[in-house]
């Protein structure tokens, strides 16, 4: 591929009109590029539907193809594509200039064996002009991948806990007209953390979600000086004291559960500017992200089952995660009341009843009290079930209070909502939510279990 000259293809960043329907980037072909046209300054966009024939998440040898994106020949961060069935995806090319620029597309290493030729569906640039979403794009970190230096893989986030999605959030800063901007991430994973069932119990999935950098921006959304953190190994926040490439911090996920390093391995070959345009609502969990990209919760299935971290067959007596299909992934918020005496917080798990067997209380929390949630505010669950199981099986959904350690602090513990419940279907993507509620349910010391939803 050294010196193939690129296919020029035509993009308008303002309408679909002119683009390609179709652009394919082959193994052994040309390099294929992009023309647009920026009105202004400001921070581009690429967008299209990507797959990749004979590429699987879930098999060994074909978990993905790897495609690496230039801008104007700088390279500026690679796209993996883990399945041959489209996806929309969305990813930051960095700062532009008015005027022409060439996005160039070339297929990269740490393509699996399998990997022959990725699709890309209605290619699209743009330069977004609404101000909180340009300032949003400018300062969101670029990942660099893990390579484990200096003995490890320097390809595995092309076949593990492979960066996916991301988002911003932002609130007031002490300085009027100020305001603070936090980057967050999902990837496909965790390789290390947080164990696999107990990820299911107390988040409501297996990908791994961690906060990335924060910096505080004035009026003009410009970087204040001396404000910019991020997650360093162990959870920790340290000053961001690394480089950056125009308003865009460089880390280095480092840690085999996520963390950041603000100092890069040397010459690493994988690096992500993930479009983190989008954001939150506060009163919703982070699993929210995922639910409106519901080809992750496919993503994370299948690299639990390339993983060999899924019982079968599934038995949800047992602890272990079985078929992700067989779960009901659950959205609810709570908050907890004041103590009464000394001991642990008490966290709130749920417990389902189904129709033909109302006697058996399946547990988010596998009767694990560190499994049980003791954060407030929206979260996420998962209860396993026979396999099979449906909506319309389910009897009732119960708030459990349970002490997460030594003793018992006696405070009350409110549920106010369901806000979602969906079950996977047999392609592992969400179904639409049929369980939904608005209320109050208190647990406390004396009456530890309430129903909060029947059909």
């Amino acid at each position: 591929m050294t010196g193939a000259a690129p296919l020029l293809l035509t993009v308008s960043p303002a309408t679909a009109a002119g683009a390609p329907d179709v652009i394919n980037v082959d193994r052994d072909g040309p390099a294929k590029s992009l023309s647009f046209s920026a009105a202004r300054d400001g921070e581009a966009v690429i967008s299209f539907a990507a797959s990749a024939p004979g590429v699987s998440w879930a098999r060994k040898g074909a978990e993905s193809a790897v495609v690496a994106i230039s801008v104007d020949g700088r390279h500026v961060t690679d796209l993996v594509v883990p399945s041959s069935e489209p996806v929309a995806r969305s990813l930051g090319l960095g700062r532009v200039g008015a005027g022409e620029h060439e996005v160039t597309l070339r297929f990269a290493k740490g393509s699996a064996a399998a990997a022959r030729q990725v699709t890309l569906q209605r290619p699209r640039v743009e330069v977004p002009s609404a101000d909180a979403e340009a300032v949003a794009l400018r300062h969101a970190p670029v990942i660099v991948g893990r390579t484990g230096w200096p003995l490890g893989d320097p390809y595995q986030n092309a076949t593990t806990d492979t960066p996916l999605v991301a988002w911003h959030e932002t609130r007031p800063a002490a300085t009027p007209g100020h305001r603070i901007i936090e980057y967050s991430a999902v990837w496909s994973n965790e390789d290390g953390g947080t164990d696999s069932p107990a990820l299911m119990a107390r988040w409501g999935r297996t990908t791994d979600i961690e906060w990335v950098y924060r910096v505080e921006v004035d009026e003009s959304g410009n970087r204040v000086g001396g404000t910019a953190v991020y997650q360093a190994p162990m959870h920790q926040t340290f000053k961001f004291r690394g480089r950056y490439e125009d308003d865009h911090p460089v880390l280095q996920t480092c840690t085999s559960n996520n963390n950041m390093c603000d100092v890069i391995s040397p010459k690493p070959p994988l690096r992500f500017l993930l479009d983190a345009s989008r954001t939150r609502r506060a009163d919703r969990a982070r699993e929210v992200v995922m639910d409106r990209e519901p080809w992750t919760y496919r993503i994370a299935a299948q690299e639990m089952l390339r993983e060999g971290k899924i019982e079968a067959p599934s038995d949800p007596a047992t602890l272990e995660v079985g078929d992700q299909r067989t779960y009901l992934f659950v959205e609810f918020a709570k908050k907890t009341g004041a103590p009464t005496g000394s001991g642990s917080v008490p966290g709130v798990a749920l417990g389902v009843r189904l129709k033909d067997d109302p006697s058996t209380l399946y547990r988010s929390d596998h009767d694990q009290p560190t499994w049980s949630i003791d954060r407030d505010g929206a979260v996420a669950t998962t209860v396993e079930l026979p396999e099979g199981t449906t909506v319309s099986d389910i009897a009732s959904i119960e708030a459990l209070r349970r002490p997460t350690g030594t003793g018992d602090n006696g405070a009350p513990a409110t549920v106010t909502s369901l806000n979602r419940g969906f079950f996977l279907d047999g392609s592992y993507l969400p179904q639409p939510s049929s369980i939904g509620w608005k209320g109050t349910v208190t647990v406390t010391q004396e009456a530890p279990s309430a129903v909060v939803w029947r059909p």
